[in-house]
C-alpha cells in the first residue's frame, strides 16, 4: 500500500470511470482545484448525508474554484444508482481495482475505504488532507473555510 500524500507533495494522477464519463485527475487540474472525496459506500447513511451535503453546497465550492470528485471501490451500476437516488450532481468515480484508493492511503481494513478528502490544486499538489475513520465527516461548511484561507493556484 503507497504512504497516503502529504500536504506539499504531488497529488497521484489516475484515470477512472465515473458517473460522468471518463475522469483524469490531471485534466480536472488544467480547469479548477480538486477535492477528492473518498468515501466508504453508496447509500450508507453517514456517505448520504456527507455527499448530499456537498450536493447542496456545491455552487460554493464552484465559487471557491474547486470541482468535487467522490471516489470508492463500487462499481458504476452503484454508483449511478446513488447518484440520480440522491441527485448527486459532480462525479462518482469507480476504483474497483481499489488502486487510486491505495495511492491516496484510503485503502482500511477488511477492505472497507477510509473517509478520506484531499484538496488538490492546479499545480497537482496536496494542500489539504483528511483522513478519518468512516463514522466521522467534514461537513461543506467546514471544507469551505479551510479552502477559503488557502491560496489556490
Amino acid at each position: 500500500m503507497a504512504d497516503t500524500p502529504n500536504i506539499g507533495d504531488r497529488a497521484p494522477d489516475f484515470e477512472l470511470e465515473s458517473t460522468a464519463g471518463p475522469i483524469r485527475l490531471g485534466e480536472r487540474l488544467e480547469k479548477s482545484a480538486v477535492l477528492l472525496v473518498f468515501y466508504p459506500g453508496d447509500d450508507t447513511p453517514i456517505c448520504t448525508r456527507q455527499l448530499c451535503d456537498y450536493r447542496d453546497n456545491l455552487a460554493a465550492f464552484r465559487d471557491l474554484g474547486v470541482d468535487v470528485l467522490a471516489i470508492n471501490p463500487q462499481g458504476l451500476d452503484s454508483h449511478e444508482s446513488f447518484a440520480k437516488k440522491h441527485d448527486l450532481a459532480f462525479p462518482l468515480c469507480a476504483d474497483e481495482d481499489k488502486a487510486v484508493c491505495g495511492a491516496y492511503g484510503a485503502n482500511g481494513l477488511l477492505g472497507m475505504t477510509k473517509r478520506a478528502l484531499f484538496l488538490i490544486d492546479r499545480g497537482g499538489v496536496v494542500r489539504y488532507r483528511k483522513v478519518d475513520l468512516p463514522i466521522f465527516r467534514r461537513t461543506a461548511e467546514e471544507l469551505q473555510t479551510v479552502i477559503g484561507d488557502l491560496e489556490l493556484a
